[in-house]
């Protein structure tokens, strides 16, 4: 059974973003018959400041208001500028300022679309929400909502969807995860949606002009970011930098230091406030800890300690064979079968077992041994 006929006739919320790929899985929850009904969110931008979030300019409202009134549903677009500020903005500052390279997606979909869109689709008469994520959920003989990867492997997003759980898989639809993203810019096409040829959307698109470290650099808190020495291995000075959150590591270009070899940022030395730098081998590491660990079933998986996995470090890393056994306090400890370069204090550590996401966690440190 396609998830499609399981949903018929179901009334679903649709994330719309004016991009292709929420304008077609709106397009294909119409054609398979269901009474949809499109909600834009408008989140927090960065007062004054060009190019800040792209993903809620008036042209996009325009394009998702046009994709809409192509499909013959009803399109509102919701302010959520103050709970986006308070529950995504300023926990990525914070964290960033105590020395994390945060991811904020995880919070995003938790807590906005997966949490406040999520109970105003609910509100407005909905059952589910569907978004354009690249991934799938399926349903277990025993009822149990399992999230997996989506089927194109350089569009899947399940490792931002690490943080649902059952009661918002069992809301959450997810019409392109069996499809490739040629096949979706294909369908736009086919459907004659006006954001056919639209470019795809970018990472953290509320961070305007300057990228991640110009925003962390009007943003994190006076004293924050405090200038000091670039250092090799050897503790030689080799260069300043502008204040430690503004790097993470495996950081390479705009470190400002020409040694004649490629050197990386290695460390953060928050004590000494010196960034140091070295070569890839430096980054290399076989053991991560994972904090706030969330299991997407309730629990582990049943079976003898450690558990067999592959672990993914970062968004676009290649998930690795690992053994996680699971620690106090909610932690997981992952030692990987071969070294992983560079993972990294804030990013999320997320388990698989195939193609199905057991869970994930906060990075929280890192051991070579």
């Amino acid at each position: 059974m396609r998830p499609d006929d399981e949903l018929h006739g179901e009334t679903i919320a649709v994330a719309m973003s004016g991009g292709v790929d929420s304008s077609v899985a709106a397009a294909l929850l119409v054609q398979a018959g269901h009474h949809v009904v499109g909600i834009m969110l408008k989140p927090w931008s960065e007062p004054g400041i060009a190019d800040s979030n792209r993903c809620c300019t008036p042209q996009a409202v325009d394009d998702a208001r046009a994709v809409a009134d192509a499909l013959g549903i009803p399109f509102t677009v919701l302010d959520i500028r103050a709970d986006f500020k308070r529950d995504v903005v300023d926990p990525y500052v914070r964290r960033a300022a105590g020395g994390a390279t945060p991811n904020p997606c995880f919070e995003c979909n938790k807590q906005i679309r997966f949490g406040l869109l999520l109970r105003q689709a609910l509100a407005l008469g909905a059952s589910r929400l569907a978004t354009g994520h690249y991934a799938r959920v399926e349903t277990r003989p025993d009822g149990r909502k399992v999230l997996l990867r989506g089927v194109d492997p350089s569009k899947d997003q399940s490792y931002v969807l690490h943080a649902l759980g059952q009661a918002k898989l069992e809301r959450a639809v997810f019409p392109l995860g069996g499809r490739m993203k040629t096949e979706v810019r294909s369908l736009a096409a086919d459907f004659g949606l006006p954001v056919a040829a639209r470019p795809d959307s970018v990472d953290l698109c509320w961070v305007g002009e300057g990228g991640v470290s110009g925003f962390l650099g009007r943003h994190l808190p006076e004293g924050a970011a405090q200038p000091g020495p670039i250092e090799d291995g050897a503790g030689r000075v080799v260069g300043r930098h502008a204040g430690l959150p503004l790097y993470t590591l495996g950081q390479r270009r705009g470190l400002g230091v020409a040694l004649g070899h490629p050197v990386y940022v290695v460390d953060r030395d928050a004590e000494r406030n010196a960034l140091v730098v070295g070569d890839g081998s430096s980054l290399m590491r076989l053991e991560v800890v994972a904090e706030s660990f969330h299991w997407i079933a309730g629990e582990p998986p049943e079976g003898p300690l450690p558990l067999r996995v592959e672990a993914q470090i970062r968004y676009r890393a290649a998930p690795a064979p690992a053994t996680a056994t699971p620690g106090p306090a909610g932690e997981l400890v992952v030692r990987f079968d071969h070294p992983q370069r560079a993972p990294t204090a804030g990013q999320g550590l997320v388990v698989y077992s195939g193609d199905e996401v057991l869970g994930g966690g906060i990075i929280a440190r890192t051991s070579a041994a």
